[in-house]
């Protein structure tokens, strides 16, 4: 294994750029030193590469094999697509009473179509503002780089600043919403300038990714990082990505804001299939956050 680490190290190349692998190569579709600050499109070479496969009723998802820096050097991407006039969007709580983090995708009710662990964490409390089943959870966090995922009772979602929620707050229309950061992409696409060279924040450090973001049609976008060395039983490996490579992978997938999600070991996803079987890639531990989607007649 630690060979094979090395190995991977060697072979990587230049830590600054991304590229798909295919049967016939590699084709580098982004550089570090020539990245965008905004993503109007989602790019050719990341959409040739994605066979969508239909799950349960407004699910799809697909998967990536991309190649990056250092350890990075086989990264498997897990992409599912959500489309909420057919899916219904709540905020599971995973805090029992003794404040432990108790959520995992593997104790989702049956009906689940979707879930993955959502939001960040101090201690074993989400950070940040939370509503689950219409409910206000948590109060607001602050931050420059906080953003909040929201779905609205009439199925609407959306991505707003997390500075900006007092009259959101005051809305009788929020069926559930989360706080997380860094934010990836804001509106329109734009990169924030804080996960720009030269960054304001660690922008080399590697890990396991999560992403959520919204794409110019409305539907949700979740990507979900394994490292790809020693096949899906080592997954689980906080070893991936950095945080600009994150934001230029959602742009590339077509969303136009994004936002990063707790990754590393809690990492975790689910996707129901169409005849009910279940494909879940697992984190480690669990969580006191969860986001899940039903079928919109549940």
């Amino acid at each position: 294994m630690i060979r094979a680490l090395a190995l991977g190290v060697l072979l990587a190349g230049d830590p600054a750029t991304l590229a798909v692998r295919g049967a016939t190569g590699s084709v580098i579709w982004w550089r570090a030193d020539q990245a965008p600050v905004r993503w109007e499109q989602p790019h050719p070479a990341v959409s040739r590469a994605l066979h969508w496969r239909r799950a349960a009723p407004g699910v799809e998802w697909s998967e990536l094999a991309l190649e990056a820096g250092g350890e990075a050097w086989r990264t498997r991407v897990i992409v599912a697509r959500l489309d909420p006039q057919r899916v219904r969007f709540d905020v599971a709580w995973g805090v029992d009473s003794t404040a432990r983090p108790v959520w995992s995708i593997a104790d989702v009710p049956a009906g689940t179509r979707f879930a993955v662990n959502a939001g960040q964490f101090t201690a074993a409390l989400p950070w940040g503002w939370v509503v689950s089943g219409g409910r206000e959870r948590l109060a607001p966090g602050h931050g420059p780089l906080s953003s909040v995922f929201v779905a609205e009772r009439d199925g609407r979602v959306y991505i707003v600043d997390g500075d900006t929620l007092a009259a959101l707050r005051a809305s009788s229309n929020v069926a559930a919403a989360f706080q997380s950061y860094p934010t990836l992409l804001r509106a329109g696409g734009m990169i924030p300038e804080a996960i720009r060279a030269p960054c304001i924040i660690d922008c080399t450090h590697r890990d396991a990714r999560l992403a959520l973001g919204v794409d110019a049609t409305g539907r949700v976008l979740v990507a979900l990082t394994r490292f790809d060395a020693a096949g899906e039983a080592l997954g689980f490996l906080p070893l991936g990505l950095t945080v600009p490579e994150m934001a230029a992978l959602m742009g590339a997938l077509g969303a136009r804001q994004a936002m990063l999600l707790d990754g590393g070991i809690s990492a975790q996803m689910l996707v129901r299939e169409a005849r009910g079987s279940m494909r879940a890639w697992r984190g480690v531990r669990r969580v006191p956050l969860g986001l899940v989607a039903l079928g919109r007649e549940e």
